[in-house]
């Protein structure tokens, strides 16, 4: 199974992107955040051509997760146990092929001491109660998506820069050890653990060229599935050309969800 997560920032303007990428990757499962669009006005025909059954959790102008799926997916959750009809739509979960898929776009939190920072926090506190609740880490699980945490200083171009800045500050990072501690693994570094390796980078100042980027979209997973993890890569080459989405997708090589 190759399982991929990939932060769109609209699938509206990346869609012909997205399309050429299923076709040239053909990965089983997708997990997509910042899809920008209601449930209603996802593009859910040119993706069933390809062979993709489709969950979506949308909503207009931000936020929204989708899963792409070959197999036929079970939804099992599409928010937050507390989250009321009006929440930001950052959460979609669904069993596919035995596998139970979290996709996430956590809050970005804008800066610290915000109350976006605030909220971020909170939204990671009531998720880890939510994954406490409702799954089982003794399962396959795959938790997938844009944490918008930078978890170390090699996950960052300038850790000194970076220093106590939102998405690398401690409270986050504490956050995403939480997140390690229910059971799961950053499957990236089961096999690479060297510095530089970014999934995001900032539009401006010309970040992509001059190597300016984060790590903050990851693909974590429980221990049975970790067993099966065979590869885990990252496709910088979508981050240029025409039209790129800011963040690039993550690619995990699973040998099965037992």
């Amino acid at each position: 199974m190759k399982l991929a997560t990939w932060n769109v920032n609209s699938i509206r303007i990346r869609l012909p992107r997205l399309l050429a990428w299923l076709e040239r990757r053909r990965p089983d499962v997708v997990c997509l955040q910042e899809v920008k669009v209601t449930d209603e006005d996802f593009p859910r025909a040119e993706l069933e051509a390809l062979g993709y059954r489709v969950l979506v959790a949308g909503q207009r102008t931000y936020n929204g997760v989708a899963i792409l799926s070959r197999a036929e997916p079970t939804e099992v959750a599409r928010a937050l146990p507390d989250d009321g009809d009006d929440a930001q739509r950052r959460l979609l979960v669904a069993d596919v092929g035995g596998l139970r898929v979290v996709n996430v776009y956590g809050p970005n939190g804008q800066e610290v001491g915000s109350e976006k920072y605030a909220y971020k926090l909170d939204w990671y506190r009531r998720f880890r109660a939510f994954l406490d609740a409702g799954a089982d880490a003794g399962r396959p699980v795959a938790v997938c998506g844009d944490l918008n945490i930078a978890p170390e200083d090699r996950d960052v171009w300038d850790p000194e820069r970076w220093r106590g800045q939102v998405m690398a500050s401690e409270p986050e990072r504490a956050a995403f050890r939480s997140l390690l501690a229910w059971g799961l693994s950053d499957a990236l570094r089961l096999h690479r653990l060297e510095g530089g390796l970014f999934t995001w980078w900032d539009y401006r100042a010309g970040a992509f060229h001059r190597g300016w980027g984060l790590r903050i979209d990851h693909i974590l997973v429980s221990a049975s599935v970790a067993r099966g993890c065979s590869a885990v890569e990252i496709d910088r080459d979508e981050r240029k050309g025409p039209k790129p989405s800011d963040h690039v997708p993550v690619v995990a090589t699973l040998a099965g969800a037992g």
